[in-house]
C-alpha cells in the first residue's frame, strides 16, 4: 500500500523541461537505479518493472513532438494515452487542442504522476488504472502509445488490441525507436527524430525515434 504517492514523487524527482519537447515540463528522476530501489521499498515488493513514469522515454518524446507540431491530428478529439507513464503524450495532445485525454496505466504511481504533471503544464487529464487490454478499446478518436513494444507478450497483446481499435475507426499513433518487438510491418511512417536521451535508459545518448500510424485493414 502506498501511503502518499504524490509525496514520494515530489521527494524523489525534480521538475524538468524535455530536450525534444521543451514546451512540456515533467517531474522526472535523474537516475533510474536509486529510484527503482526506492519504489520497491515503498511498495514492499522486489522484482518490480522500472519506474517508467519517472523518465521521458524516446518514443514518448518523439510522439509528443509530433502531436505538438501536427495539432490537426487531435484538435477537438477524444484521445487515449495508452500506457501513459508520466502522461507526457497526453499532455502534448492537450496542448495540441484535444477535447479530452484519458491516460491509462496500471503502475500504482502513475495516477499521482499524471496528476502532478498535468498541473505543472496547466492541462486537464483524466486517468484510469484499469488494464484496458482486458476489454474492447474505448470509444475514442485517437489512441496514442509510446514505447510499448519492449517485451514480447506485451507487444503481442498491445498490437492485437490496437489493431481492433484501428479497424473500428480509431487513429492509432505510435512512438517507438524500433525496439526489439516493434512490428516490422503494418505501420505507416509519419516522422523520424533524433531524440536526446541518456545511456542509463538507452543504448546511446541520442536515439533515432519514429512516429507511426497503424494501418487499417491489416
Amino acid at each position: 500500500m502506498i501511503a502518499d504517492p504524490a509525496a514520494f514523487i515530489l521527494s524523489n524527482t525534480r521538475l524538468q523541461s524535455l530536450p525534444h519537447a521543451p514546451e512540456i515540463t515533467l517531474w522526472l528522476a535523474d537516475e533510474i537505479t536509486p529510484l527503482w530501489r526506492l519504489t520497491e521499498e515503498e511498495l514492499g515488493e522486489l522484482g518490480l518493472p522500472p519506474p517508467f513514469w519517472a523518465f521521458a522515454w524516446a518514443g514518448g518524446q518523439g510522439l509528443a513532438r509530433w502531436l505538438i507540431d501536427n495539432p490537426h491530428e487531435v484538435a477537438g478529439r477524444r484521445v487515449l494515452d495508452f500506457a501513459a507513464g508520466s502522461g507526457l503524450v497526453g499532455i502534448a495532445a492537450m496542448k495540441a487542442g484535444a477535447a479530452s485525454v484519458l491516460c491509462a496505466d496500471i503502475d500504482p504511481f502513475c495516477a499521482a504522476a499524471v496528476a502532478l504533471n498535468a498541473q505543472a503544464n496547466q492541462v486537464s487529464l483524466d486517468f484510469t488504472d484499469a488494464n484496458l487490454l482486458d476489454a474492447p478499446p474505448p470509444d475514442v478518436a485517437v489512441i496514442c502509445a509510446g514505447d510499448v513494444f519492449y517485451e514480447r507478450p506485451m507487444a503481442e497483446s498491445v498490437l492485437a488490441w490496437l489493431t481492433v481499435a484501428a479497424d473500428r475507426g480509431a487513429r492509432v499513433l505510435v512512438g517507438d525507436p524500433l525496439r526489439t518487438y516493434f512490428p516490422r510491418s503494418g505501420f505507416d511512417l509519419l516522422a523520424e527524430y533524433e531524440v536526446p536521451t541518456t545511456r542509463e535508459l538507452e543504448d546511446s545518448a541520442v536515439k533515432r525515434t519514429r512516429v507511426w500510424a497503424l494501418a487499417t485493414g491489416r
